[in-house]
Order: C-alpha cells, then structure tokens, then sequence
C-alpha cells in the first residue's frame, strides 16, 4: 500500500501522463488536418532512430537544450525564475565566437578558453539581474526580459564589426578557428556525421556536477533553504542577496555554456539575428519536463532534442512541423497543473479501496 501511494505521488507518473496526453492531443489536431496520426508519428519516430546519423542529429539539438535547461532549473530549485536564459545563452555564443575567431592557440588552449569565456559572459548576465534585485528590488522576471533584448541586439552588433563579420558579405561572423571547435575526428563523424561533438559528455558532467552542487555541499543547502523559504533562511544566518547573485551567476554560466556548445559543435559561426531563437526558452519546458532535477533535464533535453529533429522531417508525410509545439504545449500545460491529475488520481484510488 505504502509503495503504491509513493508511486501515486511520482511526479515521474504525471510527466509522462502529461507527454501521453499531449501525442493524443497532437493526433487529434493531425487528424482535423486530415493527416494520418500514425503515419506522421511513423515519421517521427523513423526520423529519429532509423539511422545512427539520425540519433546523434537529435543529440545534437538536444544539449544546448540540456544547459538551458540545467540553468533554469537551478534556477527553480534556489527560488528565482530565470526567464533570462535566452540572453544568457547568446551572450554566452558571442563571447565563444570573439575569442573562437580572435585567439589562435593550440586547441588544448583554445577550447577550454571559449569555455571559460562563454560561462564568464553568461554569469555576469546573470549576475547584473541579480543586483538589480538586490540593490534596488526590481523584479528579477522584467530585467531579465529586457536583459534577453539587449543580448540580441548586442550580438547583432558584435556581429556587424568589421573584424568578426565574415568576409565577402553574407549576415553572419567568420567562421571560428578549427582549434576552436568540439567536433569528433574524421574518422567517427565519417560514420555518425558531420555535427558529431563532445558537447553531450560535457551536458552530461554539467548535470552530474549541478547535481551534486545542490544535493551534496553547503552551498546547495544554502541556495536550497533560501529557495524554501527566505526569511527563515535569513534567520539561521544565511545571507539571501547572496545566495540569490550566486545562484544567478551559476544559472547564468551554464546557459552561457549552451551558446558555446551551439556554436563550437554545430553551427561555427554566429549569425545575424532577425528573432530570437528560443534556446532559452525552451530550456524552461526542459525543465519543467524535469521536475527542476539536473539529472532529468538529461532525458528531458533528449526528448525535446528528439521532437525538434524528428519534428523537421514531417514535412515528407505533409504535416506542419508545427505540430510539435502543439504537443510540447500541452505537455507543458498538464505538467503545470500536475497537482490537479494528482488529486483527482488519489481520490480515485481511495474510492477503490473504500470500495474494497
């Protein structure tokens, strides 16, 4: 009995109830499209696993998604709402993509360098909004949406400088240096493709060291107990402005490190923005997805990572790729009101025992 209700409580039962819910949804919408629902899924489904190209291609859209993710969740889990991925994600990219194009050292040197740069961006990001809160109480939801506008435009500037602009006209940056870059050696992406990288291993240590930061060390405790509940963290003697910069500095570096994951692994170049991409954004349905756990964000960011390649082969079957938005939507919708199924499903299992 006891082991039944836990599961009962699982938010792990209603996460996939709510992705359940959302497919039915979806095939409903393909069918008053007149689309087959198992024949788009097919496609789905094929257009992810058919071919190992094809699986590290999903992997690939995945861990940006992964950090973005990472970062809004441990964002959620010390009480503050980062809606500033997005601008931390690009200043993250530019900063990558300045020092991918601008040093020339041994790759040794070099990557680990845009790293540290791209972190270093996004923390300040972060940082900046958390001051703000801080020092003069505005809200952290406004600044940072403002903060996500100003990244775009930064980096279209930076973009547009005569140094980093790619020669011969096109509306992008140069390329980064190959020392610069993440790729695998010619002889596996010959096999598993072009864009195949160590930017998952990487989302992989991220997700294991968040981790072990929140679940493991003094400082996640603190960040935890302002996260419960500030003014009683207050009173044991911790100190709430600060956890609030740390945990926007450590949020806003990882988004800040999705940029540069994107940019050193996938795309090489950073190009002229006409809207924003949403990386960020879609990092807080990851971790939604996720529950807020670093380790869920893993298979939360593979499983929107999966919908997003497999979603852009739907066009074969003649249905809107559109419609996977529809369906992350609705996962969205029934995770946010996941207390509502549970009560319902309780309720339901102590009739039956009542009956019983």
């Amino acid at each position: 009995m006891k082991s039944k209700k836990s599961f009962m409580d699982s938010q792990v039962l209603f996460t996939l109830l709510s992705i359940l819910i959302g497919f039915v949804i979806g095939a409903i919408m393909l069918l008053v499209a007149g689309i087959s629902p198992g024949e788009a899924y097919g496609r789905l489904i094929t257009g992810v696993f058919s071919k190992p190209k094809f699986i590290v291609w999903a992997i690939v859209y995945a861990t940006p998604l992964i950090f973005t993710g990472l970062a809004v969740a441990f964002s959620f889990r010390t009480g503050v709402f980062n809606i500033g991925a997005e601008g931390q994600f690009v200043v993250g990219s530019i900063a990558a993509c300045v020092v991918g194009i601008m040093v020339d050292v041994p790759a040794i040197i070099h990557i680990p360098l845009c790293f540290i740069t791209a972190a270093a961006a996004g923390a300040l990001w972060g940082i900046l909004v958390g001051w703000l809160k801080v020092k003069f109480g505005i809200n952290e939801v406004l600044s940072m949406i403002m903060f996500n506008w100003i990244a775009f435009y930064l980096s279209n500037y930076i973009v547009n400088i005569k140094i980093i602009h790619k020669e011969g006209g096109g509306e992008a940056s140069k390329d980064i240096l190959d020392s610069a870059k993440i790729i695998l050696p010619p002889s596996i992406t010959e096999k598993l493709g072009p864009s195949a990288n160590l930017g998952i291993l990487l989302a992989i240590a991220a997700a294991v060291a968040i981790w072990f930061l929140i679940n493991k060390t003094t400082l996640g405790y603190q960040l935890r107990a302002v996260g419960f509940n500030k003014s009683a963290a207050e009173y044991g003697g911790i100190s709430a402005n600060r956890a609030v910069m740390t945990a926007m500095a450590i949020s806003g570096a990882l988004a800040g490190l999705g940029g540069a994951v994107q940019l050193m692994g996938m795309s090489m170049r950073i190009s002229q923005f006409s809207g924003q991409e949403g990386y960020g954004f879609q990092g807080i349905t990851v971790a939604l997805i996720a529950s807020s756990s670093p380790i869920g964000c893993i298979f939360a960011g593979l499983f929107y990572g999966g919908m997003k390649y497999g979603g852009s082969k739907l066009s074969l079957v003649n249905a809107p790729a559109e419609i996977v938005d529809i369906i992350m939507g609705c996962v969205i919708f029934f995770i946010a009101i996941s207390h509502v199924l549970k009560n319902l499903l309780q309720k339901m299992s102590q009739k039956k025992e009542v009956r019983k």
